[in-house]
C-alpha cells in the first residue's frame, strides 16, 4: 500500500505531498512520517542506534524465511548456514526473516520476533536437529545432538527469539 498523503501550503497554493516511510537522511529532515505497509515504523528512520540487532553476512547455503542460523568461520571469514541441533558447533544465533540463495548477503536478526516461522505450537521452541534451520516443540535428545532453546512461540507464524546457550548431551 502506497504511503498516505497530506496537504501542504506551497507558494500560495495547497499541494498534495505523500508521506516519508523510509529516510534517506537529512534530504528527509521535517518530513511527517508514514507507516510502511505491515503498519510499522521502518528502521532506516530510527535513531542511530536504535532499531533491530542485524548483521549483514554472506551465506554459504541456500536459507529459507524463518530459518534459524549459525554463524561460523568459513575459511577464516564470517559466514551464515542453517543452525542444526543434529550437531556440535551448529548452534542457533539469529534468523533471517527472507529467503536467500548461497553466496547471497543476507540480514541476520540476533533478537527480536522471528515472523516467517509457520506451524508453531504455543509455548517453548527448540533448535530442530531432524530440519536445519527449523524450530520445534520438541527437545533434541539423542546422543551428540544439541539442546538448544530458541525462545517461545507467540502465534503459529512468530517466535520470540531468545537463544539460551546449547547443551552437547553424551
Amino acid at each position: 500500500m502506497p504511503a498516505k498523503k497530506y496537504l501542504v501550503a506551497q507558494n500560495g497554493q495547497t499541494a498534495e505531498k505523500v508521506a516519508t516511510v523510509t529516510s534517506a537522511g537529512a534530504a528527509n529532515g521535517g518530513d511527517i512520517l508514514a507507516l510502511d505497509d505491515t503498519g510499522r515504523v521502518d528502521a532506516s528512520v530510527l535513531p542511530v542506534g536504535v532499531g533491530a540487532d542485524v548483521a549483514s553476512l554472506p551465506t554459504t547455503e541456500a536459507l529459507a524465511a524463518g530459518d534459524f542460523v549459525n554463524l561460523y568461520s568459513n575459511a577464516g571469514a564470517f559466514a551464515v548456514r542453517k543452525a542444526d541441533a543434529s550437531a556440535a558447533g551448529k548452534e542457533a544465533h539469529g534468523y533471517v526473516l527472507a529467503a536467500f540463495t548461497a553466496g547471497a548477503t543476507t540480514t541476520v536478526y540476533f533478537d527480536g520476533r522471528n515472523t516467517a516461522v509457520t506451524g508453531q505450537a504455543p509455548g517453548v521452541v527448540f533448535l530442530s536437529a531432524a530440519n536445519a534451520g527449523k524450530g520445534t516443540a520438541t527437545c533434541p535428545t539423542g546422543a551428540g545432538q544439541i539442546q538448544q532453546r530458541l525462545g517461545v512461540a507467540v502465534a503459529a507464524t512468530e517466535v520470540n527469539f531468545e537463544a539460551t546457550p546449547p547443551i552437547l548431551l553424551a
